[in-house]
Formats: C-alpha cells, structure tokens, sequence
C-alpha cells in the first residue's frame, strides 16, 4: 500500500466515523428536544437539564463533523478566487489555506485543551456535572479539523456548485 493510499484510507475512514457519530449525536438531540417538548407542553414541565444537554450536543454535533465538511468543501466558503486564479497562485493559495487550516486548528485545539482544563472545578448547571465535559468536544474537534486537513494535503478543495 503506497503513502497516498494510506493516507487516503486513513482520511475517508476518518470521515466517516466523524460523519456517524455527527449523525448519532444529532439524532439524540432531537430525541432530546422532542422530549422537552412532550414533557412541557403535554405534562406541564421540562426537566431543567434538557436545554443544556441539547446545546451541548448540537455543538458537539458540529464540532466533530467539522473536519470532514471542510474535507468534501461543503462549508460555506467563496471559491471564486480560486477559479479566476492562474493555475501556479491557485496552488499557492490553495497551499496557504491548507497550511492556515492545519495551523489555526492545531493551536484552537491546544488552547481549548488548557480551558477545558482550567474549568473542571466548576459544575454544570442543568446536569452537574464538571465543565470539562462538555467542553473537550472543542479540542478534539479541532484536532480533528487539524487531522483531516492533514491527510487531505495541500490541493484543491472541491468546489459545490449548484445549478441556476
């Protein structure tokens, strides 16, 4: 098996357990929310804990399928520049954004490592438990981002068009 293939291995495996559990997470906080909805509206009350438990996971939800969003280039971005580019500072611009990417990731995730960190004294309101918990979805999520941007390489991202 070559390094390329490896590496793309590696990157679409990564993609897809990211993308899964993304989906999983997502499909618990509408359980979690229809719950809360159920219990205020039909039973007269909503557990306090289920607003919190919601928000955490809809960025939770985000922060993990965030590397591989920006693998298949279906954030929102502007790729005009790009195309109207020469082919040699199209490389170089797709170079800097990868190297960008990667850096900006990397360091996000270290420092919300240390911030994770730094909070778990401090208890959640709604579930009490320790900050820290919910907030480690943050720097792994980065390291993620910083991951697959890393296997992905300096090329292109692919571009989504839509159709007029």
């Amino acid at each position: 098996m070559t390094s390329a293939s490896l590496r793309e291995s590696l990157l679409n495996g990564s993609r897809v357990v990211t993308i899964t559990v993304a989906g999983l997470l997502l499909a618990g906080n509408l359980g979690v929310i229809l719950y809360g909805v159920f219990m205020r509206y039909l039973m007269g009350g909503s557990p306090i804990w289920m607003d919190e438990l919601a928000r955490f996971l809809i960025i939770s939800t985000v922060m993990l399928a965030a590397g591989a969003v920006w693998v298949e280039g279906i954030h929102m971005r502007v790729a005009l520049v790009e195309r109207l580019l020469p082919r040699g500072a199209g490389r170089a611009l797709a170079m800097y954004q990868w190297l960008l990417t990667i850096a900006l990731s990397f360091a996000a995730a270290w420092y919300c490592w240390r911030y994770a960190q730094s909070v778990a004294m401090f208890r959640t309101m709604g579930l009490g438990i320790s900050r820290s918990i919910p907030v480690m979805v943050l720097p792994i999520g980065f390291a993620l981002l910083g991951w697959q941007a890393l296997l992905y390489g300096p090329r292109f991202l692919p571009v989504q068009e839509e159709d007029a």
